[in-house]
């Protein structure tokens, strides 16, 4: 006779979520955290902006551990510190991204004079800037939020699009050596994409710009978006990793989930900069 059927654990009969179930909640959640931060502005959207870049450092930091000093490690993380720190006491944005430049500009000189590698002065720039750029564009008015709306918009529809229209059409890579999975179709599609929605989000907000002006300006940011996706993919291979970290389920690291935002957010505020005066980047959109 047979004995009793061993009991069976219930959480092996618990359907698993497959990776890209996984993705889309983690994708849900993180849109959730910064659109409320976005809406909150002041120190809310500051917090994010130096989790952000904490993030980004500290993945980079990791990858690159193996090829950087002791000295330049701990330089590097003192200035990242040191320019985040500002971020969050509420430091004038304008001066805090001044000065996450001089901080790259630092560690890389030292690189150059200590005959290092230049990798982590790229780490600093890569996390440090950025974070200053997302708290500049913000700042703290209509203009601020309608610029990070548009950044998100055009961000988030060029790397959804993408990954899709690339899945779904196929066809030549756009660069196999770094990024095999991507393609040209996937290229178009993303820019077409993002473009559309950068000039949705410039409508709702009744943007004084030109359309033509927010159409260039959608579509430069969702070029830019890709070529970061692709500089990271890049790196990646370089230090032999296949994700740049395992903070976010599904997705991998952070710098996984912000790398076109990383080149997206630098331009529009230069961008607008260059519109609407050095002090009030977010105006050169979206302000009178």
């Amino acid at each position: 006779m047979s004995g009793p059927a061993d009991p069976v654990d219930p959480a092996a009969r618990a359907p698993r979520l497959s990776n890209l179930q996984t993705r889309v909640i983690s994708a849900v959640v993180l849109a959730a955290v910064a659109l409320s931060a976005t809406w909150a502005g002041g120190i809310w959207f500051r917090l994010l902006a130096v989790a952000i870049g904490a993030a980004v450092f500290f993945e980079w930091a990791t990858m690159a551990g193996r090829v950087a000093s002791i000295r330049q490690q701990a330089g590097s993380w003192v200035l990242v510190g040191l320019v985040l720190l500002a971020l969050a006491v509420g430091m004038d944005a304008q001066t805090v991204f001044l000065g996450a430049l001089g901080a790259a500009l630092l560690v890389f000189l030292y690189g150059r004079l200590a005959g290092e590698g230049g990798w982590l002065w790229l780490a600093v720039a890569y996390a440090a800037i950025p974070a200053a750029a997302l708290a500049f564009l913000r700042d703290g008015d209509a203009a601020g939020l309608w610029a990070i709306l548009f950044l998100f918009a055009v961000v988030w529809a060029t790397d959804i699009l993408a990954y899709f229209v690339g899945r779904a059409v196929g066809g030549p890579k756009l660069a196999p050596s770094i990024s095999p999975g991507k393609t040209w179709s996937g290229a178009i599609g993303g820019a077409a994409a993002g473009t559309l929605a950068g000039i949705g989000v410039a409508a709702a907000a009744a943007s004084p710009a030109s359309p033509w002006l927010i159409g260039l300006a959608a579509l430069l940011l969702s070029v830019l978006s890709q070529m970061g996706d692709l500089f990271e993919s890049g790196l990646k291979r370089r230090f032999g990793v296949k994700d740049s970290g395992w903070l976010i389920p599904g997705h991998g690291g952070v710098m996984d989930r912000v790398d076109g935002l990383v080149a997206a957010a630098i331009a529009l505020s230069v961008v607008g900069a260059l519109a609407a005066g050095a002090d009030m980047p977010a105006h050169g959109l979206f302000g009178p």
